[in-house]
């Protein structure tokens, strides 16, 4: 038996949601109403699995459950895969995370615009150390509202504008990768 292959992906990740702003679940809370359903988009910037080159592929997942995954609670969350297509993402996200775009055409389409008030209007809402950041320990989210939130596939179908969306950026990397 070989050695698994040397991994590393980084990019960024993120979600729209039904949840108000902001999300409990990056509080390791449950959803609004006890219901999560959203949109959760990662692109990789650099990345690569073993000698495969893993740069610019964007993955775009539809979820749903009830109850607080954080705490093992989560009904209808069992991992299982309604559905799985190969399709066109578009993913955006602008340089100085003030807002972020993905489109799955004619399934799903998220848009989002960074939180900010009236005391920092040029700076966007952050929180360090969330204890239920969905890309590991140590991230920082950015909280924004969503104006956008639509979806039409495997059964699903919302539209939650208005509604809850974070950033995190992520890091992976297995096994012993440099």
């Amino acid at each position: 038996m070989s050695d698994p292959p040397k991994w590393r992906l980084t990019g960024d990740w993120f979600d729209v949601c039904r949840c108000r702003v902001p999300c409990a679940c990056t509080f390791a809370q449950a959803p609004d109403e006890g219901e999560c359903n959203g949109i959760l988009a990662w692109h990789i910037n650099e990345g690569s699995f073993g000698d495969v080159n893993l740069d610019d592929l964007s993955v775009v997942a539809i979820g749903a459950f009830e109850g607080n995954i954080w705490a093992g609670e989560a009904q209808n969350s069992n991992e299982e895969v309604v559905g799985i297509e190969y399709a066109p993402i578009e993913f955006e996200l602008a340089d100085d995370l003030s807002g972020w775009r993905v489109e799955v055409p004619g399934r799903a389409r998220g848009r989002a615009e960074a939180l900010v008030g009236p005391t920092s209007p040029e700076t966007p809402v952050t929180v360090h150390n969330a204890p239920g950041a969905e890309v590991g320990p140590g991230q920082v989210a950015t909280y924004a509202t969503a104006a956008e939130d639509e979806v039409e596939a495997f059964g699903f179908k919302w539209s939650w504008p208005g509604r809850s969306s974070k950033h995190f950026p992520f890091d992976w990397s297995g096994p012993d990768a440099a």
